[in-house]
Order: structure tokens, then C-alpha cells, then sequence
């Protein structure tokens, strides 16, 4: 296979399998894991390419792992849902609605008020992508969740909240994938990927916190631990981006 068929199939593949796990996981849970592509890539990038991968990367690495496994250890256990009807009474909650108009204001404020600065400062595009991103990524969930109960034999795809989130997911998606292209063509990757994941990961966690109500399945303990495992991972992956050859 050409290699760039070989790339197509395994990006395929790849967020075939990150859907997958929001259908199974939490997101508090899922989205900071995807800390573990940025290992592998660098990983591959030192077996294949020949990149140095500097002492400090490999600690970085070493606390991306810890992170995710202190991180999983203090998870909290989801909620069991059942119909796409419990689903869209979340995300029809009057607090998860305000952080949606919340995240669309912002988006547009800043693409309006702030585009012009989007060439000199890597937050501009990466805010709007992270904003829009933390709504793919319950959209993309609730769609999950549909899909799972479809195959359980409890037929969801006839109902219309159904195709309204495959609507959220084709528009917050193009958005968030066009306002990341611009941030890679303008910046430093290992800029971008740093500086992305941290927004991406706390927006997707405030998104999933308000439409699911994660907070009522959390003790002070696990959010410490959730806390504490997340620090370790911005920590690792900031550490690993900084010290690979061509960061600076």
C-alpha cells in the first residue's frame, strides 16, 4: 500500500477507536488519555526518523504514563444510560445550554474580535478549536452511547435527537479541525500540540462535567487524584514536546 493509504487507514482507525471509548468511558477519563498519541508519536519518531528523544522526553514520558494511571485509578463510574430521550434531557439541561451559548459566543467573539492576532498568538486559534472541540466531543459521546444501545437490539438511529447530534458533530468537528490547521501552518507543532491539549482537555472536561453531572459521583479524594494525574500528564507531555529536536 502507498504510505499515505497506510497513514489513511490508521487515522481511521485510531478515532474509530477514540469513539468507541467515549461510548464506554467518561470523558474526564478518555480525553486526557489521548496524551499516550503524543508518546507513541514521539516514540515512533525516535525508532523510525531518527529524532533525538532527549533525557527529559523520555521523564516526560514516563510521567504521561504515571498521570494516566493515577488518572484512571481515581475515575469515577458512569451513569448507565438507556435511550437517546435520557440522553437529550442532559444535554437540554439549562446549565449545559448556557455553556453552549457560552462556548459559541466566545468562538465567535474571538474569531471576530481576535482573528487579526490569530498569526502572532497560538491562543486565538487554539481557544475557538478547544471551545468547539469540547462540544464534538459530547456530541460525538452521545452518538457513542446511541450506537452501543443500537447493537444492545434497542434501535436508536430512527429518533430524531440522533441525527441532531450527528449535526453538532459535522459542524462543531469542521470548525474545530479548520482553526487547528491554521494554528499548525502558523506555529510550531510541538507548540500547538502542547498548548492544545491542555485547553482541549480542561474544555472537554468542563463540557462533560456540566452535561453529565461527573460531580455527583466525585469525593474530594478522586478529584484530588484526578487533578493530580492530569498535572502529571500536562507536565510530561510539556517536558516531552520541549525537548524533542526542532521544538524550539
Amino acid at each position: 500500500l502507498p504510505l499515505w493509504w497506510l497513514g489513511l487507514i490508521t487515522m481511521i482507525g485510531g478515532e474509530a477507536a477514540n469513539f468507541a471509548a467515549y461510548a464506554y468511558a467518561p470523558a474526564i477519563v478518555v480525553t486526557p488519555l489521548g496524551a499516550t498519541t503524543i508518546i507513541v508519536t514521539a516514540l515512533l519518531a525516535w525508532c523510525m526518523l531518527g529524532e533525538r528523544l532527549h533525557e527529559c522526553g523520555i521523564l516526560g514520558c514516563l510521567m504521561c504514563v504515571l498521570g494516566s494511571v493515577v488518572l484512571v485509578s481515581f475515575a469515577p463510574e458512569e451513569g448507565e444510560l438507556h435511550s437517546m430521550e435520557e440522553i437529550w434531557a442532559l444535554a437540554t439541561q439549562p446549565q449545559f445550554l448556557t455553556y453552549c451559548a457560552v462556548v459559541v459566543a466566545l468562538s465567535v467573539l474571538i474569531s471576530f474580535r481576535c482573528g487579526r492576532y490569530g498569526e502572532t498568538n497560538v491562543l486565538v486559534y487554539i481557544s475557538i478549536c478547544s471551545l468547539m472541540g469540547s462540544l464534538s466531543v459530547v456530541s460525538c459521546k452521545a452518538l457513542g452511547i446511541a450506537l452501543k444501545l443500537t447493537f444492545k437490539g434497542y434501535n436508536q438511529l430512527g429518533k430524531s435527537p440522533t441525527y441532531v447530534f450527528v449535526g453538532a458533530v459535522a459542524v462543531c468537528v469542521a470548525t474545530q479541525m479548520n482553526y487547528l490547521n491554521k494554528a499548525l501552518d502558523t506555529f510550531n507543532t510541538a507548540l500547538v500540540s502542547s498548548v492544545y491539549y491542555v485547553f482541549f482537555t480542561v474544555s472537554v472536561i468542563t463540557a462533560s462535567t456540566i452535561m453529565c453531572k461527573d460531580w455527583e459521583r466525585n469525593t474530594a479524594e478522586m478529584i484530588s487524584g484526578q487533578l493530580f494525574g492530569f498535572l502529571l500528564i500536562v507536565g510530561g507531555v510539556w517536558s516531552l514536546n520541549a525537548t524533542r529536536d526542532g521544538a524550539a
